[in-house]
């Protein structure tokens, strides 16, 4: 069994967060389809400005999209390992749940 150390549970909360919003879902959503313009987020997602760069400050800190400027434009693209890390965290859950199921408190 795989110890869980703070810093494991830590960055598991700052991906956990940052995937709980549906507004900072939907942005990922729209990124799946590859990177995009910050003012195609805004008009694609129906939403001003300044809460889309909140969500967007968000998942980049959360390390779930990255942004490059071109000129006046900010462009965000999805990141691939921490999804993997989000993949890695529920299976180990899973099987620690799986081998858990059988077993009592006090029996």
């Amino acid at each position: 069994m795989a110890t869980v150390t703070e810093p494991t549970v830590e960055r598991a909360a700052r991906l956990f967060h940052a995937l709980s919003d549906e507004k900072r879902l939907r942005i990922i959503e729209v990124l799946r389809g590859g990177e995009r313009c910050v003012c195609d987020l805004v008009d694609v997602l129906d939403a001003g400005q300044s809460l889309l760069s909140f969500h967007l400050k968000t998942l980049k800190a959360a390390g779930l999209v990255s942004d490059r400027k071109q000129g006046r434009w900010s462009y965000y693209r999805l990141n691939a390992e921490p999804f993997e890390e989000v993949e890695a965290i529920a299976a180990a859950l899973r099987a620690d749940a799986e081998r858990t199921a059988d077993s009592t408190c006090c029996g």
